[in-house]
């Protein structure tokens, strides 16, 4: 087995490298998740995980959240359950949904030792979306952590300090400035993916094999608006 290669956000781009916007409470960032370390070292990128709230991105773009729209939620949970199934992945939902990922993805971006980081985010999004008791409380997160081998409470303590509420703001805003919407996304060569179900187009994309016909694509962003749904 192949060992998943991982860098911090802050370090350098001296290499080519795929950044994956996610939030523990995404259920698709977890089907992602657990696809994107193999899609990465068959590509020879670094992947870098990028930790955001989705939240903020939904309230950037005045959108409501799948999980806000029972209709919406119901049918997103049915694909989720399809979409596992064709993968062989055990997907269970987590006591509640949605729930508060704050500090979660405040652990996530906490400068570790990769490795560590990357333990830590396995272990968070499998206490979210495999059975575990989820991420919404300090406890819980301690106890997943700690199960995995690392300080659940040393970390717990920074993620709720200042620094890492910083980071994680940082992250967002800058992914908002990268173009990005919802989650997962991934970025690559300055392309945008979003959902687990394009890495298949990111695959192809690096792989020089885009089918996009971009004359057409031009004609698309071209189009005038001639209506406007009301605010």
């Amino acid at each position: 087995m192949k060992k998943r290669r991982l860098v911090c956000p802050s370090a350098f781009d001296t290499v080519p490298r795929i950044r994956f916007y996610f939030d523990f409470i995404s259920p698709f960032a977890y089907i992602a998740w657990k696809q994107a370390p193999a899609l990465a070292a068959r590509l020879g990128r670094e992947l870098t995980p990028e930790p955001v709230l989705f939240a903020a991105l939904l309230g950037h773009y005045g959108h409501l959240g799948p999980a806000e729209i029972p209709p919406k939620r119901a049918y997103i949970f049915k694909q989720v359950l399809r979409r596992a199934h064709d993968l062989g992945l055990r997907v269970t939902p987590p006591p509640a949904h949605p729930f508060n990922p704050l500090l979660a993805l405040r652990v996530a971006s906490l400068d570790l030792e990769a490795t560590a980081r990357i333990r830590a985010i396995d272990a968070l999004f499998a206490a979210t979306w495999a059975g575990g008791r989820g991420v919404a409380d300090a406890d819980a997160i301690t106890e997943v952590l700690d199960q995995t081998g690392l300080d659940g409470q040393a970390l717990v303590a920074a993620a709720s300090a200042p620094a890492a509420k910083d980071a994680l703001r940082r992250q967002t805003d800058a992914a908002i400035a990268a173009g990005v919407f919802g989650v997962p996304t991934l970025l690559v060569d300055g392309e945008l993916f979003w959902g687990s179900d394009a890495l298949g187009d990111l695959e192809r994309f690096v792989r020089g094999e885009d089918p996009l016909d971009h004359a057409a694509l031009d004609r698309w962003s071209t189009l005038p608006a001639a209506a406007q749904r009301r605010r």
